[in-house]
């Protein structure tokens, strides 16, 4: 094992309803930190008791949004052992982050090795299925100066979420709104990279979408504002004619992880995957030709999230019948399986951490 500090907390809470939690209303009682200075590079990982992180209000990441993230889980098999799904690739794109934003990279064995020990701490904090701990790693610059240059020092923390299933009552498929008034990322910009910016970017078409009575916005290219990119924060798929596409990942489209276990898995199962560029209009036509069959988003939170209805411009189409399609079903079915233990796990995703 490495050498990580720990200072456990004296002040433990009381563990919230299990059947109640929501999505990131409840911390645990511990944190992972790290710290960076220019000349020293990271030092000093420690776990401590959760709580405020003390910042100067001249910090980069206040100002120039300096700052990456990433968002993975950790599952309570029926036999209460506790496991990551696919901890390494998130922390492989953590770096990847950490290139594009001048960020100097972290060593991944150590992100993981501290990950297990926090989490083997806070043990008690895993809920059982279909809850989860939700894990988020982050990095914020926190140079105390003005000036827009990469920051000199950084501070890494891992905090976790116990969180409630995504669904309350079955995979109900969600409506989409195809937005064509802003834009949320183009190729060379940060649409690949998990950083707070991106998001912020997209809060005002989701807001619309919201009024207008869709739950997510599904996302055109930044540049010819005609080829699907994503659906809200998730990646996406479609069933047309038999041939299933999801976008490419052209530079603009965050390579999600959930993304590529789906593609394994459907490859597994004789059904090749086109990784391609589609258009709003190509959609719209195999919509109204009846070939447009499934369509699912898929990311870390819902796992898959099946489209039941998608609105462009004045056109509203119903895909499915409302109804999540054979294929979502399997996929979801299968992965969530995988992730809590309920089958076995033919392709070494899985990363055990403690009893």
């Amino acid at each position: 094992m490495l050498d990580i500090k720990v200072t456990l907390n004296q002040n433990c809470k009381e563990k919230p309803d299990w059947f109640k939690l929501g999505f990131g209303k409840y911390f645990t009682d511990h944190m992972f930190l790290m710290d960076y200075e220019e000349g020293k590079g990271w030092h000093d990982p420690r776990i401590v008791p959760y709580g405020p992180i003390p910042m100067d209000p001249s910090c980069s990441c206040f100002h120039y949004a300096q700052e990456i993230f990433e968002g993975m889980k950790a599952y309570r098999t029926a036999e209460g052992k506790i496991q990551f799904f696919r901890p390494e690739e998130n922390f492989k794109r953590l770096n990847t982050s950490c290139e594009r934003l001048v960020v100097p990279k972290l060593d991944e064995e150590l992100l993981l090795e501290g990950l297990k020990q926090l989490v083997t701490i806070e043990k008690d904090w895993v809920p059982e299925s279909p809850a989860s701990l939700y894990i988020r790693p982050f990095v914020i610059a926190n140079q105390e100066m003005l000036g827009v240059h990469p920051s000199t020092h950084y501070i890494y923390c891992v905090i976790l979420s116990p969180s409630g299933a995504y669904y309350a009552s079955g995979i109900d498929p969600v409506k989409i709104y195809v937005e064509t008034k802003y834009v949320r990322a183009s190729r060379g910009g940060m649409g690949a990279y998990k950083t707070g910016g991106n998001y912020a970017a997209s809060l005002i078409a989701q807001e619309e979408a919201e009024k207008e009575g869709y739950s997510q916005v599904l996302w055109l290219d930044g540049v010819e504002r005609k080829y699907v990119e994503e659906v809200g924060s998730m990646n996406v798929f479609f069933k047309i004619n038999g041939e299933i596409i999801t976008p490419d990942l052209d530079g603009s489209i965050l390579p999600g992880i959930t993304r590529k276990s789906v593609i394994q898995l459907l490859e597994s199962w004789g059904m090749p995957v086109s990784e391609r560029k589609l258009s709003i209009d190509e959609l719209e036509q195999a919509a109204r030709d009846g070939k447009l069959e499934e369509a699912w988003g898929t990311g870390t939170a819902a796992v898959i999230s099946p489209i039941g209805e998608l609105k462009a411009g004045d056109t509203v189409t119903i895909i499915n019948n409302n109804e999540i399609g054979p294929i979502s079903h399997r996929l979801y079915d299968t992965l969530t399986d995988i992730q809590w233990g309920r089958q076995p796990d033919p392709f070494g995703w899985i990363t055990p951490c403690c009893d």
